[in-house]
């Protein structure tokens, strides 16, 4: 049985959100809470990540991140040293980038090493806080499959990403 645990980027998501669907929609889904989702410590979302995974099987568990979650699930897999099933990464944010103003603490640099288990990173070309070619050279960097989706602005609720019958079929993949 396949566990998937979403970690959201910042500001959690709300009722609307494409993340919010697939934990009322995909068995065995839930959400990993954070202390502090408006100005995060990246040391308070790997510690979340790792109780989480802690209490299943490693093998058993694909991790579903959007945003600042993906670039949290990178560095997670480095601190970690744990294979897992695998990883999907949705518009995940470039927060090296200038746009990038928001209060979060330890969360730079973005970690490039190889993610030591299967992922995938899914894009789109109009995104305001990844520019498609830094997506590809993130998934390039993790050995990650790369899917560009086309004009899906942050892959969100306030871009339409509600329920995301495509979402589910590309996390099919893992």
């Amino acid at each position: 049985m396949t566990h998937y645990l979403i970690i959201p980027g910042l500001g959690n998501s709300g009722p609307a959100h494409w993340q919010t669907w697939f934990e009322k929609t995909i068995p065995n889904c839930k959400r990993i809470e954070q202390k502090e989702w408006d100005a995060p410590a990246l040391a308070d979302w790997l510690m979340a990540i790792d109780h989480a995974v802690a209490a299943l099987d490693p093998s058993s568990v694909v991790l579903i991140g959007h945003s600042l979650g993906c670039s949290t699930i990178a560095r997670w897999a480095k601190h970690s040293g744990k294979i897992i099933k695998g990883a999907m990464l949705v518009a995940p944010s470039d927060i090296e980038a200038p746009v990038y103003t928001f209060p979060a603490t330890g969360f730079t640099p973005i970690p490039l090493e190889k993610i030591p288990f299967k992922t995938i990173v899914v894009a789109s070309r109009n995104d305001v806080w990844v520019s498609a070619e830094r997506a590809r050279y993130f998934a390039d960097c993790w050995g990650s499959e790369f899917i560009n989706i086309g004009d899906a602005g942050h892959i969100n609720a306030d871009a339409g990403f509600g329920p995301w019958e495509e979402g589910i079929s590309i996390l099919k993949k893992l």
